[in-house]
């Protein structure tokens, strides 16, 4: 059975014992071999949204639900992060920096779609945008090694791949906006 408080204590566990995410890694790996059991302690989704569940100067840890086709900017998070999926697809396109120039522009370097029980590793340089590929809402566990709301990060614009600073406020419309095609139409 998936315990929220548990989850927690082990997570923090982990990093007092290993700052890298690789305990980490283990922890969430064990909570979604269990989707069932996750579903059963969170609930199932009912919005799209980042649920904090646990936030400190070291961790943050978030329950975070795209909506159906929902797409996320590339971004970073300059801070390593555990992923673990219990409900739905989240699909991953990696960008990395142009090598010469000013280095603030990037490409696409490769992809990686993640579905139930999958786990996996962002390194605290990775770039990507994230797509709900499904008509439904997708859930998983955000595990971060630093404080996800007050680090500065970067986000580039989706048409010139131009580097600008992430603007949260936008992001939280794009979850609305996507809570707003939830809606049953009236």
């Amino acid at each position: 059975m998936f315990d929220i408080e548990r989850f927690i204590a082990e997570c923090r566990d982990a990093i007092a014992q290993d700052r890298t995410h690789r305990s980490v890694r283990e922890v969430v790996a064990r909570a979604v071999s269990d989707p069932g059991a996750v579903l059963a302690a969170i609930g199932e989704p009912r919005r799209a949204g980042l649920f904090p569940i646990y936030r400190s100067p070291g961790l943050t840890i978030l329950n975070l639900v795209w909506g159906p086709y929902m797409t996320l900017l590339p971004h970073d998070h300059r801070m390593w992060a555990v992923i673990g999926m219990y409900t739905g697809r989240e699909d991953n396109i990696f960008w990395r920096r142009i090598p010469g120039g000013d280095a603030h522009h990037i490409e696409a370097a490769g992809a990686k779609s993640l579905g139930v029980r999958d786990c996996a590793v962002l390194g605290r340089d990775i770039i990507h945008s994230v797509t709900n590929p499904i008509p439904r809402l997708t859930g998983a566990l955000h595990v971060y090694g630093g404080d996800f709301f007050g680090a500065e990060r970067s986000e580039w614009d989706p048409e010139t791949l131009d580097e600008r600073p992430f603007d949260v406020e936008m992001a939280a419309r794009r979850f609305e906006a996507s809570n707003a095609a939830l809606a049953p139409a009236q």
